[in-house]
């Protein structure tokens, strides 16, 4: 695979390691600095709406549940009709209706709020669930206290057995609230090798050297376009993007990209000012080759 372009602006674009999957074997692997366990940010979301859907498998919870009734306790006094309304689905499209993005990663080191599901709760619903998306991180953070809650454990914990273990990925650190509970929006710490086994667990539609890890059919329904988002579409807690592709995302670069026509998956950890230009960039070199 020539990969010219990419080499020469690497150091530009601040890209550290690159991998490609094909047809299951490794096509094309590159470190442009060493290969450690990085914060994949937001691409952590992905991993989140994995459990979701692993918890729904076991019948710890279902998508048409409604917050009002999850979080009974943490409920605001008179609820609006809008936090009413919103479901566990909600969370997982980025359309919970708030006014604003809220947990988000500048804001969290300063925040004086101890219990992270209360404030969430009682920020303003504005608009109606389901209707808008506003990338916010109140939802897939309430998404990850619903498995811990249910589940009886962090989320580090619930996945080892059910997602990590099987694939080979060592016990991570993942990024926690004040509690202790896992912080299901972000901070969960892998390398590239590790984020591509997830992609390449995705293609394989959950299975894994034959175990069916997570159900086929949730992963089928979490890479859909469900809102328009002024690029390619949202599923559940995944981007949709160019080449009928779908992936894990997380801030200054760090992908995991799904492209099922390809039967291929690209991992990629970077710290690029310019994320969506240097992914772009590496697709179009890339996906014309595979």
């Amino acid at each position: 695979m020539d990969i010219g372009i990419i080499q020469q602006k690497a150091e530009e674009m601040r890209i550290l390691n690159l991998a490609v999957m094909k047809d299951g074997e490794l096509l094309l692997k590159k470190d442009w600095d060493e290969e450690i366990r990085r914060n994949q940010y937001s691409a952590s979301k992905s991993f989140t709406g994995i459990a979701v859907g692993i918890a729904q498998k076991e019948g710890l919870l279902e998508l048409n549940e409604k917050l009002c009734d999850i979080f009974r306790e943490e409920m605001p006094e008179n609820p609006s009709e809008n936090l009413c309304s919103a479901t566990v689905k909600d969370l997982l499209t980025m359309c919970l209706g708030q006014d604003s993005g809220y947990l988000m990663g500048v804001q969290r080191p300063l925040m004086k709020e101890m219990d992270w599901v209360r404030y969430t709760l009682s920020r303003p619903f504005t608009q109606k669930p389901g209707t808008s998306f506003l990338y916010n991180n109140a939802g897939p953070y309430l998404a990850g206290i619903l498995v811990q809650r249910r589940s009886g454990c962090d989320l580090v914990n619930y996945l080892m057995p059910r997602l990590f273990e099987p694939m080979g990925i060592r016990r991570p650190v993942w990024e926690t609230d004040p509690y202790g509970y896992t912080f299901g929006a972000g901070g969960l710490f892998l390398c590239v090798t590790e984020l591509l086994k997830f992609g390449q667990l995705l293609l394989q539609e959950g299975n894994w050297e034959g175990k069916q890890i997570v159900p086929s059919a949730y992963i089928r329904e979490a890479s859909k376009k469900y809102i328009d988002n002024e690029k390619d579409g949202y599923g559940y807690l995944f981007w949709r993007g160019p080449y009928n592709s779908y992936r894990a995302d997380g801030k200054y670069g760090q992908f995991s990209i799904v492209l099922p026509d390809k039967n291929a998956v690209i991992a990629i950890n970077a710290e690029s000012r310019d994320a969506d230009a240097m992914m772009e960039c590496c697709m179009d070199i890339i996906v014309p080759q595979l």
